[in-house]
């Protein structure tokens, strides 16, 4: 009888298959199939629970992450408020302060199943001490999380006077992507002319570009449709992403739907935050106010790829957060009105399969031959992983076991009976 590293018994699929198993050896996935007459070095029975591939988030923060309340709070709660603080707290950052930061927020992503993430690092500091901490991190955390780094001029590459400079440095030290900020250069010009720069960096270099892209109230900021541009221009397709797209929300729907056809001509790559879009945007309105969040189920429907990103977590813009992409994708679902079950699986794909996509993930799913990276969540489909926030009861790298919790008790008795998740499960009504 053949033996192999681990195998996890009666697991539920993504797609609705259930009763498989699946047998990891050398740290990749090499059977899924029902009854694998096998031993290994540890066997896990799933009991029928789902098993998806890790979680991934395509756009975050982490040079500013887990430094709430340094030097002071953002008390307006908005987005340029935020940038003001970070700026505010740039002169006193240390490597060795961000490395810190850095590293126990990976293992607080690791434990929720999160397991790659794109983060975007400052690089308006003549120091490049962000680039420097997050190079480093990358390093130490590359057994158990795919880390990768987006050159990100927060201060505006042209606004700035040595972002551009800055930036190739970036890059010189092994940043993977090009980064900028349009909708924050003095004039729509300027932020135009800024996209061009950036996309013509990544098509020399042969990189992707991620743009900070319209995140803003005003209607008439229209840089995705310049990416768009660039996109097409420069052959840039599936490699360039634009993301927030906050503006979008305001737009008129004629322009918009012009504008949709026009990224889907591209192959622009969308990212919207959920949990920062509606918490930074509309923040000048009184009644009604807007969410800000992208026009996520029309692009959707256009077919551009759409993702989920949690964009910050206790830092200069966003005082919660928990690197729970189940909670990112819980609150886009909502705003989105994602309601339906199609749409709704779909939201658990923006935080899975379509991130994965967009970073270039090699080796991701939950097939023969694919690396053996996946999550055990207390659920039986991603629709109720995303209605409960499902425990993640085990975490898989490269076939091993490196994170574990229990499924979730309730503390409440009713007559006697304690109450647990399996009384709350879905169950279809029965026809007739």
């Amino acid at each position: 009888m053949s033996s192999f590293d681990l195998i996890v018994r009666n697991v539920t699929l993504t797609d609705g298959r259930s009763g498989v198993d699946v047998a990891c050896d050398g740290g990749r996935i090499v059977a899924v199939e029902r009854g694998i007459a096998a031993e290994a070095g540890r066997v896990i029975d799933a009991e029928g629970r789902l098993l998806a591939p890790p979680f991934v988030d395509i756009h975050f923060h982490m040079d500013s992450t887990l430094s709430l309340g340094n030097p002071r709070l953002n008390e307006s709660g908005t987005l340029l408020e935020g940038i003001a603080l970070w700026s505010e707290l740039k002169p006193h950052l240390t490597v060795d302060a961000i490395v810190e930061r850095a590293l126990r927020y990976c293992d607080l992503a690791v434990s929720q199943g999160l397991l790659a993430v794109r983060s975007h690092v400052d690089v308006c500091d003549d120091r490049l001490l962000g680039v420097e901490a997050l190079v480093e991190v990358r390093h130490k955390v590359k057994d158990y999380l795919d880390l990768q780094l987006v050159a990100f001029p927060q201060d505006g590459l042209l606004r700035s006077p040595t972002a551009l400079a800055n930036l190739k440095r970036a890059l010189d030290m092994g940043v993977d992507v090009v980064g900028g900020i349009p909708h924050f250069e003095r004039t729509m010009a300027e932020g135009a002319k800024s996209v061009a720069i950036s996309c013509e960096l990544a098509a020399e270099r042969g990189l992707r570009v991620d743009l900070h892209c319209d995140e803003s109230d005003d209607p008439l900021s229209r840089h995705i449709e310049t990416l768009a541009f660039e996109t097409q221009r420069l052959g840039l397709q599936g490699r360039a992403t634009g993301s927030h797209l906050a503006s979008m929300h305001s737009m008129d729907n004629y322009y918009a739907s012009k504008l949709i056809a026009l990224m889907a001509e591209a192959d622009v790559q969308c990212v919207a935050n959920p949990l920062i879009n509606i918490t930074l945007q509309g923040r000048l309105d009184t009644y009604p106010k807007r969410r800000g969040m992208t026009r996520v189920p029309e692009l959707m429907a256009a077919g551009l790829n759409v993702a989920f990103g949690h964009d910050c977590v206790m830092d200069p813009w966003y005082s919660f957060g928990s690197a729970d992409m189940l909670e990112v994708a819980h609150m886009g679902l909502h705003v989105g009105q994602l309601t339906s079950r199609k749409a709704s699986a779909a939201c658990f794909d923006a935080v899975t399969a379509n991130p994965a996509k967009i970073f270039g993930l090699e080796g991701y799913g939950v097939a023969p031959g694919c690396h053996a990276d996946f999550v055990l969540l207390d659920a039986r489909d991603p629709i109720e992983a995303l209605r409960l926030k499902a425990n993640r009861l085990a975490v898989v790298r490269r076939g091993r076991v490196i994170a574990e919790a229990a499924p979730r008790v309730s503390h409440l008795a009713i007559a006697g009976r304690p109450q647990t998740v399996e009384a709350w499960r879905y169950a279809p009504v029965a026809a007739g």
